[in-house]
Protein backbone atom coordinates (compact mmCIF):
# COMPACT_ATOMS: atom_id res chain seq x y z
CA UNK A 1 0.00 0.00 0.00
CA UNK A 2 1.48 3.14 -0.65
CA UNK A 3 1.85 6.01 1.41
CA UNK A 4 0.40 8.87 -0.65
CA UNK A 5 -0.74 8.39 -4.20
CA UNK A 6 -1.43 11.10 -6.74
CA UNK A 7 -3.85 10.39 -9.05
CA UNK A 8 -3.67 12.63 -12.77
CA UNK A 9 -6.36 11.89 -15.01
CA UNK A 10 -5.37 12.59 -18.40
CA UNK A 11 -6.65 13.11 -21.83
CA UNK A 12 -4.34 15.14 -24.17
CA UNK A 13 -2.08 16.56 -21.67
CA UNK A 14 0.92 16.50 -23.46
CA UNK A 15 1.66 20.02 -23.61
CA UNK A 16 1.96 20.61 -19.77
CA UNK A 17 1.83 16.87 -18.04
CA UNK A 18 5.44 16.70 -18.12
CA UNK A 19 5.90 19.82 -15.83
CA UNK A 20 3.02 18.32 -13.50
CA UNK A 21 4.39 15.47 -12.72
CA UNK A 22 7.59 17.02 -11.94
CA UNK A 23 6.84 19.64 -9.88
CA UNK A 24 4.57 17.08 -7.94
CA UNK A 25 6.99 14.58 -7.36
CA UNK A 26 9.06 17.74 -6.08
CA UNK A 27 6.55 18.06 -3.47
CA UNK A 28 5.70 15.52 -2.81
CA UNK A 29 9.05 13.04 -3.00
CA UNK A 30 7.62 10.21 -0.99
CA UNK A 31 4.25 9.73 -3.28
CA UNK A 32 3.89 7.56 -6.24
CA UNK A 33 2.57 8.91 -9.24
CA UNK A 34 0.15 7.62 -11.15
CA UNK A 35 -1.12 8.96 -14.82
CA UNK A 36 -4.01 7.49 -16.17
CA UNK A 37 -4.55 8.24 -19.91
CA UNK A 38 -7.70 7.97 -21.31
CA UNK A 39 -7.47 7.44 -24.99
CA UNK A 40 -5.07 10.47 -25.83
CA UNK A 41 -4.04 11.52 -28.97
CA UNK A 42 -0.98 12.82 -28.38
CA UNK A 43 2.17 12.26 -26.53
CA UNK A 44 1.26 12.53 -23.22
CA UNK A 45 1.28 9.05 -21.80
CA UNK A 46 4.79 8.73 -23.32
CA UNK A 47 5.69 11.98 -21.57
CA UNK A 48 4.67 11.24 -18.18
CA UNK A 49 6.36 8.04 -18.46
CA UNK A 50 9.71 9.69 -19.16
CA UNK A 51 9.51 11.69 -16.16
CA UNK A 52 8.86 8.64 -13.48
CA UNK A 53 5.06 8.27 -13.48
CA UNK A 54 3.22 4.92 -13.56
CA UNK A 55 1.29 5.56 -16.33
CA UNK A 56 -1.96 3.21 -17.03
CA UNK A 57 -4.89 2.86 -19.24
CA UNK A 58 -8.45 4.12 -19.65
CA UNK A 59 -10.13 3.03 -22.93
CA UNK A 60 -13.60 4.18 -21.89
CA UNK A 61 -13.89 7.82 -22.03
CA UNK A 62 -14.93 10.30 -19.45
CA UNK A 63 -13.13 11.64 -16.11
CA UNK A 64 -15.94 9.32 -14.31
CA UNK A 65 -14.55 6.04 -15.66
CA UNK A 66 -11.11 7.31 -15.40
CA UNK A 67 -11.53 7.49 -11.74
CA UNK A 68 -13.16 4.14 -11.03
CA UNK A 69 -10.41 2.73 -12.33
CA UNK A 70 -8.15 4.53 -10.44
CA UNK A 71 -9.64 3.84 -7.30
CA UNK A 72 -10.21 0.41 -8.29
CA UNK A 73 -6.56 -0.38 -8.77
CA UNK A 74 -4.77 1.77 -6.27
CA UNK A 75 -4.40 1.07 -2.59
CA UNK A 76 -3.00 3.89 -0.24
CA UNK A 77 -3.30 5.63 2.97
CA UNK A 78 -4.42 8.81 1.00
CA UNK A 79 -4.75 9.76 -2.40
CA UNK A 80 -4.13 13.17 -3.94
CA UNK A 81 -6.30 13.94 -6.88
CA UNK A 82 -5.25 17.25 -9.25
CA UNK A 83 -5.36 17.61 -12.88
CA UNK A 84 -2.75 17.12 -15.92
CA UNK A 85 -3.21 20.80 -17.27
CA UNK A 86 -1.35 23.06 -14.56
CA UNK A 87 -4.03 24.75 -13.27
CA UNK A 88 -3.31 23.61 -9.71
CA UNK A 89 0.29 24.20 -8.27
CA UNK A 90 1.12 21.91 -5.70
CA UNK A 91 2.02 24.08 -3.12
CA UNK A 92 -0.94 22.94 -0.45
CA UNK A 93 -0.35 18.74 -1.75
CA UNK A 94 1.84 18.44 1.25
CA UNK A 95 -1.06 20.43 3.17
CA UNK A 96 -3.72 18.34 1.63
CA UNK A 97 -2.07 15.34 2.43
CA UNK A 98 -1.25 16.04 6.16
CA UNK A 99 -4.69 16.83 6.75
CA UNK A 100 -6.01 12.65 5.66
CA UNK A 101 -2.64 11.27 7.12
CA UNK A 102 -2.54 13.52 10.95
CA UNK A 103 -6.17 15.09 11.13
CA UNK A 104 -8.30 11.85 9.89
CA UNK A 105 -10.18 14.01 6.99
CA UNK A 106 -11.86 11.85 4.35
CA UNK A 107 -12.05 14.39 2.12
CA UNK A 108 -9.92 17.74 1.52
CA UNK A 109 -11.33 20.04 -1.02
CA UNK A 110 -8.56 22.39 -2.56
CA UNK A 111 -10.73 25.53 -2.81
CA UNK A 112 -9.85 27.97 -6.01
CA UNK A 113 -12.77 29.92 -6.01
CA UNK A 114 -11.31 31.88 -2.64
CA UNK A 115 -8.41 32.52 -4.40
CA UNK A 116 -7.76 33.33 -7.95
CA UNK A 117 -9.91 31.50 -9.89
CA UNK A 118 -12.33 34.39 -10.71
CA UNK A 119 -9.43 36.76 -12.10
CA UNK A 120 -7.36 33.42 -13.85
CA UNK A 121 -10.29 31.91 -15.53
CA UNK A 122 -11.30 33.82 -18.78
CA UNK A 123 -14.60 31.40 -19.05
CA UNK A 124 -17.32 33.50 -17.69
CA UNK A 125 -20.12 31.16 -17.96
CA UNK A 126 -17.46 28.40 -15.91
CA UNK A 127 -16.90 31.61 -13.06
CA UNK A 128 -20.94 31.38 -13.29
CA UNK A 129 -21.91 27.21 -13.06
CA UNK A 130 -19.55 27.19 -10.56
CA UNK A 131 -21.02 29.54 -8.43
CA UNK A 132 -23.99 28.52 -9.02
CA UNK A 133 -23.28 24.71 -8.05
CA UNK A 134 -21.63 26.20 -4.68
CA UNK A 135 -24.86 27.75 -3.60
CA UNK A 136 -27.18 25.27 -5.00
CA UNK A 137 -25.71 22.28 -2.97
CA UNK A 138 -24.65 24.18 -0.05
CA UNK A 139 -28.32 25.12 0.21
CA UNK A 140 -29.95 22.03 -0.40
CA UNK A 141 -27.19 19.76 1.66
CA UNK A 142 -27.29 22.41 4.34
CA UNK A 143 -23.13 22.24 4.24
CA UNK A 144 -20.24 24.86 3.48
CA UNK A 145 -18.00 23.13 0.97
CA UNK A 146 -16.33 26.32 -0.78
CA UNK A 147 -15.68 24.50 -3.89
CA UNK A 148 -17.90 21.83 -5.35
CA UNK A 149 -16.17 21.39 -8.57
CA UNK A 150 -12.32 21.37 -8.15
CA UNK A 151 -10.19 18.50 -9.36
CA UNK A 152 -7.93 19.21 -6.77
CA UNK A 153 -8.67 16.98 -3.82
CA UNK A 154 -7.09 14.68 -1.42
CA UNK A 155 -8.99 11.15 -0.09
CA UNK A 156 -8.43 9.14 2.70
CA UNK A 157 -8.21 5.10 1.92
CA UNK A 158 -11.88 4.86 3.62
CA UNK A 159 -13.59 7.13 1.32
CA UNK A 160 -12.41 5.75 -2.29
CA UNK A 161 -13.07 2.28 -1.15
CA UNK A 162 -16.77 2.92 0.14
CA UNK A 163 -17.54 5.45 -3.03
CA UNK A 164 -19.10 4.15 -5.66
CA UNK A 165 -18.67 5.84 -8.76
CA UNK A 166 -21.76 6.13 -11.27
CA UNK A 167 -20.71 9.28 -12.92
CA UNK A 168 -19.14 8.83 -16.25
CA UNK A 169 -17.96 12.34 -17.51
CA UNK A 170 -17.02 15.47 -15.17
CA UNK A 171 -20.10 15.61 -12.51
CA UNK A 172 -17.94 13.35 -11.12
CA UNK A 173 -16.85 15.97 -8.83
CA UNK A 174 -20.58 16.73 -7.79
CA UNK A 175 -21.03 13.43 -7.01
CA UNK A 176 -17.85 13.10 -4.64
CA UNK A 177 -18.97 15.97 -2.75
CA UNK A 178 -22.56 15.17 -2.18
CA UNK A 179 -21.47 11.61 -1.43
CA UNK A 180 -19.28 12.77 1.68
CA UNK A 181 -22.04 14.94 2.90
CA UNK A 182 -24.66 12.47 2.92
CA UNK A 183 -22.64 10.04 4.73
CA UNK A 184 -20.70 12.92 7.20
CA UNK A 185 -17.81 12.27 6.52
CA UNK A 186 -15.00 14.58 7.21
CA UNK A 187 -14.63 17.48 4.84
CA UNK A 188 -12.12 20.03 4.74
CA UNK A 189 -11.39 23.21 2.58
CA UNK A 190 -7.83 23.96 1.75
CA UNK A 191 -7.36 27.56 -0.08
CA UNK A 192 -5.57 26.61 -3.30
CA UNK A 193 -4.01 28.91 -5.97
CA UNK A 194 -5.29 28.24 -9.63
CA UNK A 195 -3.90 29.57 -13.13
CA UNK A 196 -5.30 29.16 -16.39
CA UNK A 197 -4.43 26.66 -18.43
CA UNK A 198 -1.19 27.67 -20.81
CA UNK A 199 -1.89 29.16 -24.08
CA UNK A 200 -2.69 26.01 -26.62
CA UNK A 201 -4.24 23.93 -23.65
CA UNK A 202 -7.88 23.58 -24.34
CA UNK A 203 -10.31 22.75 -21.84
CA UNK A 204 -12.52 19.19 -22.30
CA UNK A 205 -14.92 20.22 -20.22
CA UNK A 206 -18.18 21.37 -22.03
CA UNK A 207 -19.80 24.19 -20.91
CA UNK A 208 -23.31 24.11 -21.41
CA UNK A 209 -23.48 19.76 -22.05
CA UNK A 210 -21.54 19.56 -19.04
CA UNK A 211 -22.72 22.05 -16.96
CA UNK A 212 -26.52 20.13 -17.78
CA UNK A 213 -25.04 16.96 -16.37
CA UNK A 214 -23.64 18.63 -13.61
CA UNK A 215 -27.42 20.18 -12.49
CA UNK A 216 -28.68 17.21 -13.44
CA UNK A 217 -26.48 15.05 -11.02
CA UNK A 218 -27.18 17.37 -8.83
CA UNK A 219 -30.78 16.90 -8.45
CA UNK A 220 -30.70 13.26 -8.65
CA UNK A 221 -28.65 13.09 -5.94
CA UNK A 222 -30.97 15.54 -3.45
CA UNK A 223 -33.56 12.75 -4.78
CA UNK A 224 -31.50 9.98 -4.12
CA UNK A 225 -30.24 11.25 -0.45
CA UNK A 226 -33.47 13.50 0.99
CA UNK A 227 -36.00 11.40 -0.80
CA UNK A 228 -38.78 13.37 1.96
CA UNK A 229 -37.85 16.68 1.07
CA UNK A 230 -37.72 16.25 -2.25
CA UNK A 231 -41.40 14.54 -3.37
CA UNK A 232 -42.72 16.93 0.40
CA UNK A 233 -42.02 19.64 -2.12
CA UNK A 234 -43.73 18.34 -4.98
CA UNK A 235 -46.42 17.42 -2.61
CA UNK A 236 -46.87 21.31 -1.48
CA UNK A 237 -46.71 22.51 -5.05
CA UNK A 238 -49.54 20.05 -6.10
CA UNK A 239 -51.74 20.74 -2.62
CA UNK A 240 -51.36 24.50 -3.37
CA UNK A 241 -52.34 24.67 -6.96
CA UNK A 242 -55.02 22.68 -6.76
CA UNK A 243 -56.26 24.63 -3.34
CA UNK A 244 -56.00 27.88 -5.45
CA UNK A 245 -57.88 26.56 -8.14
CA UNK A 246 -60.81 25.25 -5.67
CA UNK A 247 -61.05 28.69 -3.57
CA UNK A 248 -63.42 30.02 -6.76
CA UNK A 249 -65.29 26.64 -7.15
CA UNK A 250 -65.73 26.55 -3.08
CA UNK A 251 -67.30 30.52 -3.30
CA UNK A 252 -69.33 29.90 -6.07
CA UNK A 253 -70.97 27.11 -4.05
CA UNK A 254 -71.32 28.78 -0.63
CA UNK A 255 -72.90 31.71 -2.58
CA UNK A 256 -75.26 29.71 -5.18
CA UNK A 257 -75.13 26.14 -4.20
CA UNK A 258 -73.83 25.48 -7.25
CA UNK A 259 -70.82 23.97 -9.45
CA UNK A 260 -70.55 25.01 -12.27
CA UNK A 261 -67.22 23.93 -13.04
CA UNK A 262 -67.19 20.05 -12.45
CA UNK A 263 -63.89 19.52 -14.66
CA UNK A 264 -62.00 22.08 -12.90
CA UNK A 265 -62.92 20.64 -9.74
CA UNK A 266 -62.02 16.79 -10.44
CA UNK A 267 -58.70 17.60 -11.78
CA UNK A 268 -57.82 19.49 -8.62
CA UNK A 269 -59.19 16.23 -6.85
CA UNK A 270 -56.81 14.32 -8.71
CA UNK A 271 -53.52 17.05 -8.15
CA UNK A 272 -54.47 16.51 -4.30
CA UNK A 273 -54.09 12.65 -4.60
CA UNK A 274 -51.65 13.05 -6.47
CA UNK A 275 -49.47 15.21 -3.94
CA UNK A 276 -50.54 12.45 -1.18
CA UNK A 277 -49.15 10.23 -2.90
CA UNK A 278 -45.98 11.89 -3.76
CA UNK A 279 -45.50 12.55 -0.04
CA UNK A 280 -46.06 9.13 1.11
CA UNK A 281 -43.27 8.28 -1.53
CA UNK A 282 -40.94 10.39 0.25
CA UNK A 283 -41.75 8.70 3.69
CA UNK A 284 -40.89 5.29 2.36
CA UNK A 285 -37.70 6.09 0.75
CA UNK A 286 -36.82 8.23 3.00
CA UNK A 287 -36.82 5.08 5.15
CA UNK A 288 -34.50 3.37 3.05
CA UNK A 289 -31.91 6.19 2.62
CA UNK A 290 -32.02 6.28 6.43
CA UNK A 291 -31.52 1.86 5.95
CA UNK A 292 -28.47 2.70 3.46
CA UNK A 293 -27.01 4.81 6.12
CA UNK A 294 -26.76 2.10 8.92
CA UNK A 295 -25.71 -0.08 6.42
CA UNK A 296 -22.67 2.32 4.87
CA UNK A 297 -21.18 2.30 8.89
CA UNK A 298 -20.98 -1.27 8.10
CA UNK A 299 -19.29 -1.31 5.15
CA UNK A 300 -16.84 2.03 6.47
CA UNK A 301 -15.88 -0.48 9.47
CA UNK A 302 -15.18 -2.95 7.32
CA UNK A 303 -13.00 -0.83 4.97
CA UNK A 304 -11.32 0.54 8.06
CA UNK A 305 -10.12 -3.21 9.30
CA UNK A 306 -9.19 -4.13 5.92
CA UNK A 307 -7.18 -1.06 5.65
CA UNK A 308 -5.28 -1.98 9.22
CA UNK A 309 -4.97 -5.49 8.14
CA UNK A 310 -2.77 -4.24 4.61
CA UNK A 311 -0.69 -1.76 6.90
CA UNK A 312 -0.12 -3.91 9.86
CA UNK A 313 0.17 -7.66 8.30
CA UNK A 314 -1.57 -10.84 9.47
CA UNK A 315 1.04 -11.00 12.16
CA UNK A 316 -0.37 -7.62 13.33
CA UNK A 317 2.81 -6.17 13.30
CA UNK A 318 3.47 -3.04 10.78
CA UNK A 319 4.75 -3.63 8.01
Amino acid sequence: MDKIAVLIPCYNEAQTIGKVVREVKAALPEARVYVYDNNSTDDTAEIARQQGAVVRHEYRQGKGNVIRRMFREIDAECYLMTDGDDTYPPDCAGKMAALVLEHNADMVVGDRLSSTYFTENKRPFHNFGNSLMRVGINGLFHTDIKDIMTGYRAFSYEFVKTFPVFSKGFEIETEMTIHAVNYSMQVENVVVEYRDRPEGSVSKLNTYSDGMRVIGKMMQLYRNYRPLRFFGAFCLFLVAAALLFMIPIFGEYLRTGLVPRFPTLIVCGFMVLAGIQSFFAGMILEVLAAKDKRDFEHRLTAVSAEKREKLNGPEGTEI
